[in-house]
């Protein structure tokens, strides 16, 4: 079984305090794009949120559950705790929520890479890591979230026995490299959907990283 985990929890600061998982793109949310995509590649689909109130933003999702952080105010680290005492997969791929163009072969390449490690973590270089877009073995992510004193993702993908996953080969699959396309503002939208700036009442709910 594969399992996925969309973290939603963010204070969105840097995108002026909308939610960007609502960000439309190509006629989609941003949330609505992932979970088509991970339904391609996942057994199951988990979206992690800061609290329940947040939750209630993702009903329309049907068979998708959502939950609240367990631990709060840890940022990523909290909600990839929470994911992970919720998902039945032995691998889980996670992502972040900004992510609007995730590739499912690409998901599929990193669980298969991941077999027999802790995680497979796509790598620009040494020190330029995708932590979330990444696939981990549960029961590994869970024995480091449960006793952990960092916050870093960096340190959490250190401490397992990772495989690192170079871009150029993932360019095989997606040659532009898109899946790695991360939204944190306005303008970031509009370098990858022009129209964006045409139409920024689009940008709004339902009812709202290299390490």
């Amino acid at each position: 079984m594969r399992s996925a985990i969309v973290l939603v929890g963010g204070a969105a600061r840097r995108a002026g305090g909308r939610e960007k998982y609502f960000f439309t793109f190509r006629g989609k949310t941003f949330i609505d794009r992932l979970i088509d995509t991970l339904r391609e590649v996942a057994d199951e689909i988990v979206v992690v949120a800061r609290d329940p109130g947040q939750c209630e933003r993702f009903g329309h999702l049907g068979d998708v559950r959502c939950i609240p952080d367990v631990r709060r105010d840890l940022g990523p680290i909290g909600g990839l705790h929470a994911g992970a005492l919720a998902v039945h997969g032995e691998y889980v791929f996670v992502a972040a929520c900004d992510m609007p163009c995730i590739h499912p072969g690409v998901v599929r390449l990193l669980f298969d890479a991941a077999a027999e490690y802790d995680a497979a973590i796509p790598s620009w270089n040494a020190d330029m890591l995708e932590p979330l877009h990444a696939v981990y073995r549960t029961s590994a992510l869970l024995g480091y979230l449960e006793e952990h004193e960092s916050l870093s993702l960096r340190s959490m993908v250190r401490s397992l026995d990772s495989r690192y996953v170079c871009v150029e080969e993932i360019r095989t699959i997606d040659p532009d490299l898109l899946t790695f396309t991360n939204i944190n503002n306005l303008e970031d939208l509009e370098s990858i959907d022009p129209s964006a700036g045409r139409a920024r009442d689009d940008v709004r709910g339902p009812g709202q990283m290299g390490s």
